[in-house]
């Protein structure tokens, strides 16, 4: 995932009739795609739930059912810890099996993936309400280009020999943890799963993974081309559930020794205490954000204004990273106010599968209900609402773009992750004004800066308590670069080298020697 621009190919965009023709070559989706996939993965099988329960899982662009998936508990994941227990026992296939081999079984999974990625866009766009063409182009590259970066890496996973004093060889292996528990959200499925699953592999691992309950259909499938790619069994496990059982069961379970998490803060609280409560396994959390982005007066207007558009509205806001607390320079705040309602009004919301969409619905009634509320809580708390604030009247859980202004800090909607198409723009006078402001809050996680001098770009980026920062540009992130937050926003990175360090434990081996030679 690089950006929050979709660029169509094309010459002349602007011309309704020449848009059309360049809609016309898009991929267009699978159309009535089956649902191939519903039950619990394990040991390169497909079972039903031990207790038999099942759970609906709905289409949020018309709230209707899309079909039933098994529902695992904690005795599911019982029985996955031991197949992937088994398949990181000492002298099994997987630990015996040559990096370079790992990295060939992830390459050809990001192949197949590739193959597929036409129907594993559609079944998202159904899933999640994304739009189509982005999900095709954005989640379905970045998925792709995951999964190869680090099948890549595989076979460089190397130690260092030491000059350690005395009589002593000492060199350091990097080795597998062991069992992985990895939980993902819902608002990245194909991309969160990649990001876990892309690490892990590569450093020798297994997993035992929980997709979100809202959005568990495209992990299904992953599931389906792991096995085709050749993984041996035991080594990928894919549980569909609920937090409070089968996520719990995974955050508490004695036999996984690290667990991953991306979502909440509140629950990634939880998940790292029952961690040390139980067997003290490693824990990386990527966590929410209420991410500053900041404007100086001497920014390039157009530029910033849609950056910070495309901040806030990409995916309806239902991102970690989301610009949602934006720093406007008083001199051009009524402008940039102006210009971001006029962006606001032009956003197109409506079906993911109509190639015009920017925007489609929230994932859930209760997500709609969440954003929703923030938005009363912006009007009572006496913002100025500049545009939206509404369910659109139509089936789904769609939402209006709303904008914001006069937005005190104290605010809820500046304080909280909202989670939605909401953006709110507040003033400030001086650089050291708004670096203080933009860092009192509980997260880290992201931040930006719009300016033409570079000495303010510096400073600001520098200044930032946050795991990523963005100088005139927005959600520009890519595999290579590591990810993840300061404060609240979590614990340890993932993506670039850094992530394979979050999955590797360090072995220092030392070996007596008669005589040492320089």
């Amino acid at each position: 995932m690089t950006s929050s621009k979709i660029e169509i190919p094309g010459e002349v965009k602007s011309d309704p009739a020449a848009l059309m023709a360049s809609l016309q070559l898009m991929p267009s989706p699978v159309q009535n795609p089956e649902i191939k996939y519903t039950k619990i993965f394990i040991n390169n099988e497909w079972q039903d739930s031990v207790s038999g329960k099942v759970f609906p899982v709905y289409n949020p662009a018309t709230g209707e059912q899309i079909c039933e998936v098994q529902e695992a508990d904690k005795v599911d994941v019982d029985k996955a810890v031991q197949a992937a227990r088994l398949a990181f026992s000492f002298g099994s296939v997987w630990r015996r099996m040559d990096a370079s081999e790992r990295g060939r079984l992830l390459s050809k999974l990001a192949d197949l993936v590739e193959r597929d990625s036409v129907y594993l866009a559609t079944i998202e766009s159904l899933n999640s309400g994304k739009p189509f063409l982005p999900t095709l182009f954005v989640d379905l590259q970045g998925t792709i280009k995951t999964l190869r970066y680090f099948a890549g890496y595989a076979d460089k996973i190397h130690g260092q020999s030491i000059p350690m004093d005395g009589e002593y060889l000492t060199f350091t292996r990097y080795e597998p943890i062991g069992v992985c528990g990895q939980i993902i959200p819902w608002n990245f499925p194909l991309v969160m799963t990649a990001w876990k699953l892309g690490p892990a592999l590569a450093c020798g691992n297994t997993v035992v993974l929980k997709p979100a309950e809202q959005t568990p259909l495209t992990c299904l499938y992953i599931a389906a081309l792991s096995k085709e790619a050749g993984f041996p069994p035991g080594v990928i496990n894919i549980l569909p559930g609920f937090g409070p059982t089968a996520g719990a069961a995974i955050a508490s379970h004695m036999g996984i020794d690290k667990v991953a998490f991306t979502g909440s803060t509140k629950v990634g609280k939880l998940i790292q205490e029952v961690a040390g409560k139980s067997n003290l396994k490693r824990v990386t959390l990527e966590l929410g954000g209420k991410n500053p982005n900041i404007i100086f007066a001497d920014a390039d207007l157009n530029l910033a204004v849609e950056e910070a558009h495309q901040g806030v509205f990409f995916n309806a806001g239902q991102c970690c990273t989301a610009g949602s607390r934006i720093y406007v320079e008083e001199p051009i705040y009524e402008e940039f106010v102006q210009r971001s309602v006029e962006r606001a009004k032009r956003r197109i919301v409506g079906s993911p599968f109509d190639p015009m969409t920017e925007q489609g619905p929230q994932v859930s009634r209760e997500q709609q209900n969440r954003v929703l509320e923030f938005i009363q809580s912006g009007i009572s708390e006496g913002a100025t609402l500049e545009c939206g604030g509404k369910a659109l009247d139509v089936k789904g859980f769609f939402i209006e773009p709303t904008v914001f202004s006069n937005v005190r800090d104290d605010m809820r909607i500046a304080r909280e992750e909202i989670f939605g198409p909401v953006q709110q723009i507040m003033k400030f006078k001086t650089i050291e004004e708004v670096i203080e402001r933009a860092n009192n809050t509980e997260y880290g996680l992201a931040a930006a800066v719009f300016t033409k001098d570079i000495n303010k770009a510096i400073t600001i980026s520098t200044a930032m308590r946050a795991g990523t920062v963005w100088i005139n540009c927005f959600n520009a992130l890519s595999t290579q670069c590591p990810f993840g937050g300061y404060k609240m926003s979590g614990n340890g990175r993932e993506l670039g080298e850094c992530g394979l360090k979050e999955y590797s434990e360090v072995k220092t081996i030392t070996v007596k020697m008669v005589a040492k030679n320089s």
